[in-house]
């Protein structure tokens, strides 16, 4: 198979015609309500001095993340919904599949410097300042940004190395593992193989970090009441952000390595996009809610 000319077919959508209009509307308002409630965060924060503090700068920067991921799946889906086939080019799959995974990563990164940054305000409060410089923070903002982008990227160009078979994908959307899967001869694979798990392991200390950070943070936070308000006020956000980002993202990824393919093309298609709704609408409720300089500013 030509790979560069050729067409991928998404099947994922094939057991959906009957209801695709009333999917079209409800992706339709899923995808506004992402983008309102995150520019309205996004807006308030850019726009009040008072928020121009590391921990609003990094929810900025999380929002504006969400966007960026949103927009690589929502307007491609909702075209899909719409038209009688279901395709995408080659070059435009591996696109895709950049944006969403390199957009799931600097996801779990920014929770990595929340938790970080909560870290440094509650047990270490007379150096946080110090600790937590503009210009730290323009650094660890441009980490979590720039490098799981390259890092994806890495993985999408020995992707592009491979030789296909097959031009059918069985998914709403296109998954760099999927497409590697579709290689004639799995043993060219292995070099994509290791970076992979290379990656995994690299965001899963990511993972190991944030939980040593708010093990650490309860174990201060116990003998405190101040430091117990702090943690209520500003880290349960923080944790409810990230238990729902682990749990959609870690059910995605398990099901695409192990899951069975004998299950209902709707509860496929729901594993598959539930890591893209879910959090993209919690995350700005759960912040607007919490926080209360936001909710202040947002009802002003």
């Amino acid at each position: 198979m030509d790979n560069v000319s050729s067409m991928f077919f998404l099947s994922g959508l094939s057991e959906t015609r009957n209801y695709r209009f009333i999917i079209f509307f409800l992706t339709l308002l899923c995808y506004c309500t992402i983008l309102v409630f995150n520019s309205i965060l996004i807006v308030t924060i850019i726009i009040d001095k008072t928020l121009h503090e590391p921990m609003y700068i990094l929810l900025c920067t999380f929002c504006m993340n969400g966007l960026y991921g949103s927009s690589g799946f929502y307007p491609k889906f909702l075209w899909d919904l719409l038209s009688p086939v279901h395709v995408i080019s080659y070059s435009g799959c591996l696109i895709q599949a950049l944006v969403m995974y390199s957009f799931v990563c600097s996801d779990l990164s920014i929770l990595a410097v929340m938790a970080y940054d909560r870290y440094l305000a509650i047990c270490r409060p007379l150096e946080y300042h110090s600790l937590m410089s503009k210009q730290r923070l323009v650094k660890l903002v441009c980490f979590s940004v720039i490098t799981p982008f390259c890092i994806m990227s890495t993985n999408i160009f020995l992707t592009s190395r491979l030789k296909l078979c097959s031009c059918h994908i069985a998914r709403l959307f296109c998954v760099n593992w999927i497409i590697v899967s579709l290689a004639c001869y799995p043993a060219d694979t292995t070099l994509n193989n290791i970076v992979a798990y290379i990656t995994i392991i690299f965001y899963l200390l990511h993972g190991a970090f944030i939980v040593w950070s708010y093990m650490y943070l309860i174990k201060t936070c116990v003998n405190s009441a101040e430091n117990r308000a702090k943690f209520m006020q500003t880290c349960v956000p923080h944790l409810a952000s990230l238990l729902t980002f682990l749990v959609t993202g870690l059910l995605d990824i398990m099901y695409i390595r192990y899951g069975s393919r004998d299950l209902p093309q709707t509860v496929q298609n729901f594993i598959a996009i539930e890591f893209l709704i879910i959090p993209q609408i919690m995350n700005p409720l759960i912040y607007g809610l919490k926080l209360k300089k936001i909710q202040h500013r947002i009802l002003i």
